[in-house]
């Protein structure tokens, strides 16, 4: 066997087990991994906070914007949109759950939104309750789903009508 052959079948069996190893991840710009349930996932730590439902997170090398999923905040800074009723009050909420914290972030079917966000379930490290529930759980938002990212959208309405029937945060105030 020629040596060029010999290199071909090496780079074969190096790209087979990449790709049937799952490292591909790799490549990808999460730079994650997958956690005890299989999905992928990435830590990093809040460097700025956006408005009610997005963050700036560092991630190892990088720092990238951060939607939540399933949560949608009244607006703040929307170019060319007025300041919403309760956004203030969830932006604020917002930035006292998370500025300067670790966080880990949880992916969904789709990685990113159209404006190049990455999309997440995002916790605080040591919590078990993502900040999408929070927020929708305390009224400061209202349950967005989109899918294919729809895995807590049933368990985020039930939080969402409970604020609703006792009338937290925007629900008792807009």
């Amino acid at each position: 066997m020629s040596s060029r052959t010999a290199a071909l079948w090496i780079l074969g069996f190096i790209m087979l087990a990449i790709v049937g190893g799952g490292g591909l991840e790799l490549f990808d710009s999460g730079g994650g991994s997958r956690d005890g349930a299989g999905e992928l996932s990435a830590a990093g730590r809040v460097v700025r906070v956006v408005d009610g439902d997005t963050v700036r997170v560092r991630l190892r090398d990088r720092t990238e914007t951060v939607r939540y999923i399933g949560v949608d905040t009244p607006e703040t800074v929307k170019p060319g949109a007025p300041v919403q009723c309760f956004g203030k009050r969830a932006s604020a909420f917002n930035r006292r759950l998370v500025s300067g914290r670790r966080v880990e972030l949880r992916f969904g079917r789709e990685r990113r939104d159209r404006y190049g966000r990455l999309l997440a379930y995002v916790y605080v490290q040591g919590s078990e309750r993502s900040l999408s529930a929070t927020l929708v759980a305390r009224g400061y938002g209202r349950v967005l789903t989109i899918p294919p990212n729809t895995a807590h959208a049933r368990s985020f309405t039930r939080l969402e009508r409970r604020a609703r029937e006792r009338r937290l945060g925007l629900w008792g105030s807009c």
